[in-house]
């Protein structure tokens, strides 16, 4: 873990609590208590802009041939942050054996110092204690990323355009940064220009490009139908997906 200044600004209820190290060791377990499931943000990726908070849910189920008497759960960064749900947590018991909590937790990225928060794995804490005095504590249920938001424009000319001309595709890749609180060009990225028919609704690849400079995007198609064309990004480990809204062209 690299050493790094990192500070961030809270809505609603939620606590911060700076650590300066992660010392509790990864799990410990007494009797039958065993997480089953964890969910974050419902399964889909948590992407922040340079400014606007970031609402997203954390799901815990655990059980006990005894049944579950309470639940605790903090998401980490380690080292850095240890965050306690918004509103604390809503758990409901789906058995006699098993309970199922839910919580909520906002990150604001207009305190972030840098990009730190993207390049480091965040974790899911857990302590479930059961109604025979059983309990599972983990610092590592399950493992998450928080990606800067990646950001996509697209535009065709000229509209509208002679059937086989030659039709531009222009663009710009952007991706949140977070030490300056705007988006920056992202360049050296391979996207993907993609066509849909005016009369379907399911996109095609039709080519790849790398960003250049400033993000910049640029190629030239063949035009052959009325549609829509977009720049699709596919994300990686620091930056999120990134769809532009699809460019009309009448071809005539």
């Amino acid at each position: 873990m690299r050493n790094r200044s990192l500070s961030f600004a809270l809505t609603g209820a939620l606590s911060l609590t700076a650590l300066t190290a992660v010392t509790a060791p990864s799990a410990q377990a007494a009797g039958d208590t065993v997480i089953t499931g964890v969910t974050v943000n419902g399964g889909k990726e948590i992407a922040l802009g340079p400014t606007a908070p970031k609402t997203f849910p954390v799901q815990v189920t655990a059980q006990d041939n005894s049944g579950i008497e309470s639940m605790n759960l903090h998401v980490s960064l380690p080292s850095y942050l240890y965050l306690a749900s918004d509103q604390g947590l809503t758990c409901t018991a789906t058995s006699a054996t098993t309970t199922r909590c839910s919580g909520t937790w906002t990150i604001d990225t207009s305190s972030f110092y840098g990009n730190g928060p993207a390049d480091d794995p965040w974790y899911v804490h857990a302590y479930v204690s059961a109604n025979d005095g059983d309990y599972v504590s983990t610092d590592r249920a399950a493992t998450f990323s928080v990606r800067r938001q990646a950001k996509l424009t697209a535009n065709a000319s000229p509209e509208p355009v002679a059937k086989d001309a030659t039709l531009t595709v222009t663009g710009k890749l952007t991706r949140a940064d977070w030490k300056t609180h705007k988006y920056a060009g992202y360049s050296g990225r391979s996207v993907k220009l993609q066509f849909r028919r005016a009369d379907t609704s399911t996109y095609t690849t039709v080519k790849s490009v790398t960003s250049g400079t400033g993000g910049a995007l640029k190629t030239t198609v063949k035009a052959k139908y009325d549609g829509y064309w977009r720049w699709s990004y596919g994300g990686n480990t620091t930056t999120s997906t990134a769809k532009a809204t699809g460019d009309h062209v009448d071809v005539r």
